[in-house]
């Protein structure tokens, strides 16, 4: 067996043998049906042809009282026009009269007689038609059809004789092989048609999933730019296909470029303290620190060294986010007010350090919802830390929870830069940094956002943002138990 490796061959392959077999099983039928129409219709006109000869012949032998030229002739040119045989023979068997084609003399037939099985079935039933050779009368098989002739006595008829006609079977052999050639040459030139139309349909059909796997083939080499046009307009599942896999290269063309990113934004955070410890420790070790000022040195070089080990604790949640969020599978309930008060004591040294206040408004009895404490821990932890960051010193950030609808909002409000309205799409993204926080931002490496967003979305929950005179303000909701 041969392997057709190609999608274009054995797509090509299948059609041309569902249409050979098709054609196969249609010219079988064919030929079969038209043989057999073929030959009941030669059956049904020598039946007619010996039945109106039959009654001819009776009503000339009623009037005239013999077979004489006049008849002969008449029935001769029947014959001719019906391209057949006819004989009458008398009740005994005895041919008494030939006509048509080479079989016309009548000295043909001098030793030969009707067979009596012929004769019976004739003078019984009225009639006989079939497949014969009359026992050796004629020299090969022929369709004949056979009617009684006779006068009519006192009211009752009286056979006198039978009419046999006869056709060759390669007349219907003939027109059989005629038409089958014509069916023969059209199924052929349909046949041919039907494959070159296979042939470029499956060309056609082929040709995107060909585009498709070179820009693959692109992606793997780093050209993440690459995508498959031409196919928008397509109303079927190549167009869905075509547009799923532009849809997937501009998502790793995104990864690609957050990657990027957050690679130069580790870069750039990182470079910072390395130089600080770097330049801090050699003072030291070479002489041009002076011991007076050396534990001031040292303490610098602590301090840079906990900011690198925070850098580096924020990227490893990075990896341990997939398995945090996998982890929010059971739902609990849970007081939201106890959450956020916890929440807001933890960060009551940073928000006390940055002269900011913070005004409440939470309902004084608890408030259950439904989901993992954990989690919803860090959201709060994350959004509230993030509005203490950025708040305007003296500024007040504004915590409030209300119910509507079976939700409760959790709303966190803080005064400071207003966010672009461009940016503000962007902030939930992996790895996102606002150009304007970065001076202000020199701990964040843009997961907070992401993780928050993440949270939620795992709880079936939603997060908004705004940002307007200066005033940002998230809103996350969560289910009331």
């Amino acid at each position: 067996m041969f392997a057709l490796k190609s999608l274009y061959k054995r797509q090509l392959f299948m059609m041309v043998a569902i249409v050979f077999l098709s054609f196969f099983m249609l010219s079988a039928a064919f030929m079969m049906l038209s043989y057999r129409y073929i030959i009941a219709e030669k059956r049904d006109a020598m039946e007619r042809n010996a039945d109106y000869i039959a009654s001819f012949t009776s009503e000339y032998i009623q009037q005239s009282g013999s077979l004489d030229v006049y008849f002969r002739s008449y029935v001769a040119t029947l014959a001719s026009v019906s391209d057949s045989n006819v004989l009458l023979s008398d009740v005994d068997g005895d041919i008494i009269y030939a006509s048509g084609g080479s079989s016309s003399d009548l000295s043909n037939y001098t030793d030969s007689r009707i067979p009596q099985r012929v004769l019976q079935q004739v003078l019984s039933s009225g009639s006989y038609n079939g497949l014969t050779n009359l026992d050796g009368i004629y020299s090969e098989k022929r369709y004949l059809a056979a009617y009684p002739f006779g006068i009519i006595f006192g009211g009752a008829t009286i056979p006198q004789g039978l009419v046999l006609v006869s056709s060759d079977t390669s007349s219907v052999s003939e027109m059989w092989r005629a038409t089958a050639t014509i069916f023969f040459f059209t199924a052929v030139t349909v046949l041919l048609i039907a494959v070159i139309a296979s042939s470029i349909t499956s060309s056609h059909q082929v040709r995107p999933l060909n585009e498709m796997a070179e820009a693959a083939r692109k992606f793997g080499q780093g050209e993440f730019d690459v995508r498959v046009t031409g196919y928008e307009n397509r109303c079927d599942e190549v167009g869905t296909l075509a547009e799923a896999f532009n849809s997937m290269a501009a998502s790793l063309s995104k990864v690609e470029t957050q990657r990027s990113e957050f690679i130069a934004n580790v870069s750039h955070e990182l470079k910072t303290p390395m130089t600080t410890i770097s330049g801090f420790a050699e003072g030291i070790l070479d002489g041009t620190i002076p011991p007076e000022r050396e534990r001031d040195s040292l303490e610098i070089i602590v301090s840079e060294t906990r900011r690198l080990s925070r850098l580096v604790r924020r990227m490893l949640d990075l990896s341990r986010l997939n398995a945090l969020t996998e982890n929010i599978t059971a739902q609990e309930q849970f007081d939201l007010t106890e959450t956020v008060s916890q929440v807001l004591v933890s960060l009551e040294g940073k928000i006390t350090g940055r002269d900011l206040d913070v005004d409440v408004k939470m309902p004084d009895e608890p408030l259950k919802v439904w989901g993992d404490p954990d989690s919803v821990t860090q959201v709060c932890y994350n959004l509230l830390d993030n509005a203490a960051k950025f708040a305007a010193k003296g500024t007040t950030i504004t915590v409030q929870i209300t119910k509507k609808d079976g939700k409760a909002y959790t709303s966190i409000r803080n005064l400071g830069a207003t966010i672009p309205p461009d940016e503000l799409s962007l902030l939930f993204d992996r790895f996102h940094k606002a150009d304007y926080s970065r001076s202000m931002d020199r701990e964040g490496v843009g997961l907070g956002l992401y993780i928050v967003k993440t949270i939620l979305g795992n709880l079936k929950e939603n997060i908004t943002v705004t940002s307007e005179d200066g005033v940002t303000n998230f809103t996350f909701t969560l289910t009331l138990a």
